[in-house]
């Protein structure tokens, strides 16, 4: 698709820009051709790997992304990871075929803002799209089940958030913040192996056993 000039603000007579990235043609074509129905929406770019995505969407600056979790390569978390820092204020919704209570949160962590099952219809994903942008967090129903269901579930007593050192919750707030593990390290000025050290310390005090479940609990605190 031809590159085209968008901003991150928007006016009220603009349309809202979007970008698709989305390995599967026939998916990538409809889920453009759905937004290019909509006067007050326009897909201005469409990628079929999250290389080429990181390569365009900083010139683009679309100001909502849908973004397939499963992309050849390089995956749709770590690629809404590094947009955050290449756009930021950018919103992603993400779109996947599996309700991986992992894959949603390492999604959530990394940046994301929504989440829907594909195929979403025309009705959902125009919706979700407008509701991003104010200020939302759309998610299919049985996701928005299965985060309030985990956080019921992984919630820490006092007791547990009480055992974790400085240290650890410095981790864990870069964790959220959807940081790499390399990167924690580089921002506390700490070696690659000591972030390890205290990831398993954390995992160990919350009772759990990713890094998915560990943000979940953290946030549920």
């Amino acid at each position: 698709m031809p590159e085209k000039n968008a901003g991150q603000s928007r006016s009220s007579d603009s349309p809202l820009t979007v970008g698709v990235v989305e390995d599967d043609a026939r998916i990538r074509w409809s889920l453009s051709a759905i937004l290019e129905e909509e006067d007050d929406l326009e897909c201005v770019g469409t990628f079929a790997s999250a290389e080429e995505a990181l390569t365009h969407l900083p010139k683009l600056k679309p100001q909502v992304v849908l973004m397939d979790v499963n992309l050849p390569g390089m995956n749709g978390i770590e690629c809404v990871r590094r947009l955050a820092t290449k756009c930021p204020g950018i919103q992603v919704i993400m779109l996947t075929v599996r309700e991986d209570s992992d894959i949603i949160f390492d999604s959530l962590a990394a940046g994301a803002c929504g989440y829907l099952l594909k195929p979403p219809s025309a009705e959902e994903l125009v919706a979700a799209v407008r509701d991003v942008f104010a200020g939302g967090a759309p998610m299919t129903t049985s996701i928005a089940r299965k985060v309030v269901q985990s956080f019921n579930r992984t919630a820490p007593s006092p007791k547990e958030s009480e055992n974790l050192s400085p240290r650890e919750i410095s981790v864990l707030d870069l964790l959220v913040k959807g940081l790499a593990y390399k990167e924690v390290a580089a921002e506390l000025g700490i070696s690659y192996s000591t972030v390890h050290r205290h990831i398993e310390s954390i995992y160990r005090k919350l009772h759990v056993h990713s890094r998915s479940h560990a943000v979940a609990k953290y946030l549920g605190a």
